[in-house]
């Protein structure tokens, strides 16, 4: 959507919408390090081993992504494909669960690279685990910690299960015209483990978190791209922002197409409009360190141990 017309919805906004703060539990979360995909430079991507090994860091919230199968399975992975992060290949919402989970999700991880092809097979660390091809190393069996297993796709209900006190970023990937949609099935599955707002679902889709607000209203969501721009709009120059009552949190990145989005007036309106600010994907210390400085809410990162050593020094 070009400036201009951002710009001006953002003033009607602004003048049309009374700015109240409202009672937002993710207002009160501050500097929170949240794992981007359990830490994709550091672990292979939304594996359950990547998501153990980031609570381990000390993160805060575990950011995954969620898509269904053929047979209406949520599972953890990023793309609307296996291709980039297994070995296998294939559309998420053309297989089921079965064959999703005889992959391994691990094949393409390189410490320090994270998803990273055409290297030499002994750069692929854990490539092998998951199906049995290489026994898991002493360390990783030791006290049963991890198993091959944690080197699969995971299913949400095994997340759910596995860290039931922890804070869980879920991202819709998919949905309407493009797959069937599974907010309603998302809601479901987050109603029978008793999620509320020690949850937040998000999409960069504004009808997937319109809709999934419908089945879920207790659950927290941050807005979607649409409304996120128009949030922006509303708070540029002198207008005051306008508030959005039905979400608790803008997630967004410093610069977007070539626009400035987060600047220390942003994350003052956001929060006086009761939001919450979330930004991603942040890997160098220095952009960490400025986030928190201006005061946004929560970092989202790859290398979540390099944010807890930014924010344990801060301490």
């Amino acid at each position: 959507m070009p400036r201009s017309i951002l710009l001006t919805l953002g003033l009607l906004a602004a003048l049309v919408l009374p700015s109240v703060a409202q009672a937002n539990p993710w207002l009160e979360r501050r500097d929170l390090n949240i794992a981007h995909q359990g830490g994709e430079i550091e672990a292979p991507s939304n594996t359950m081993f990547a998501l153990k090994t980031a609570q381990a860091k000390g993160s805060d919230v575990l950011e995954i992504d969620v898509h269904a199968t053929s047979d209406g399975e949520l599972v953890v992975i990023h793309d609307a494909t296996v291709d980039r992060t297994t070995n296998g290949k294939g559309q998420v919402d053309e297989m089921t669960l079965t064959e999703i989970q005889r992959l391994d999700a691990a094949h393409w991880f390189v410490p320090g690279c994270g998803t990273c092809h055409g290297r030499p097979a002994s750069d692929y660390a854990y490539r092998g685990l998951a199906t049995g091809d290489r026994r898991l190393p002493k360390d990783l069996r030791k006290k049963r910690r991890f198993s091959g297993s944690d080197f699969t796709v995971p299913t949400l209900r095994g997340v759910l299960e596995t860290f039931p006190d922890e804070l869980i970023n879920i991202e819709i990937k998919a949905t309407a015209p493009a797959t069937a949609p599974y907010e309603r099935e998302l809601a479901a599955l987050l109603a029978e483990f008793d999620r509320g707002d020690d949850t937040i679902v998000v999409s960069f889709t504004d009808n997937a978190t319109e809709a999934f607000k419908l089945f879920a209203p207790a659950i927290s969501t941050a807005v979607g791209t649409a409304q996120a721009g128009l949030f922006w709009a509303s708070a540029q120059g002198p207008l005051p922002g306008a508030p959005n009552p039905r979400h608790q949190a803008l997630q967004v990145p410093i610069t977007l197409n070539g626009l400035t989005i987060v600047t220390p007036e942003f994350v003052k309106r956001a929060h006086a409009n009761g939001l919450a600010v979330h930004v991603w994907t942040i890997n160098k210390r220095s952009e960490m360190e400025w986030l928190l400085d201006i005061g946004v809410d929560g970092v989202m990162t790859d290398r979540p141990a390099l944010l807890e050593q930014v924010l344990a020094e801060r301490r």
